[in-house]
């Protein structure tokens, strides 16, 4: 099986993806909070880390860059959305308006995002409930409360 083709059947994969970009979103300053998507193969079509420090856009949101990564395209009902952190409602819409129909969230426990919408809406969510993700944003939070808040609209 191919790197790719176990993507595809391994949430897992994808999100190491996803957190490889909130990793760079750290280091560069901003906030860890990452996203991928992939198509059915898993193959993975745009990436996109936080950059709203960076680059004082407040809807420069990982999900949204990484959609706008995407460029123009006619297969977003394929697509699968990866994002480290549980979509915002900002991010929630911006899935629902290209009809994405899955997305693959790392962690909602540090915030718990617009699920409820995907799921009004019939899109398969899946989280991962995954470790490094938890520790990523709790760290964050803790250090950086003042980016966060901002971040988050509070």
């Amino acid at each position: 099986m191919t790197e790719n083709a176990a993507a595809a059947t391994n949430p897992k994969l994808l999100l190491a993806e996803a957190i490889a970009e909130a990793r760079q979103g750290l280091r560069e300053g901003g906030l860890p909070i990452g996203s991928v998507l992939a198509d059915r193969a898993g193959q993975i079509v745009a990436r996109g880390h936080n950059l709203r420090v960076q680059t004082g856009d407040p809807t420069a949101h990982a999900e949204t860059v990484c959609v706008r990564n995407a460029g123009r395209r006619r297969d977003w009902p394929e697509l699968t959305l990866v994002s480290t952190l549980s979509p915002c409602i900002m991010c929630t819409g911006t899935a629902l308006l290209y009809r994405i129909p899955s997305v693959i969230i790392g962690e909602h426990r540090n915030f718990l995002g617009a699920e409820d919408l995907f799921q009004q809406r019939g899109v398969k969510v899946i989280v991962l409930d995954d470790a490094e993700c938890i520790q990523m944003m709790a760290d964050f939070i803790r250090d950086h409360a003042d980016l966060w808040n901002e971040d988050i609209g509070k």
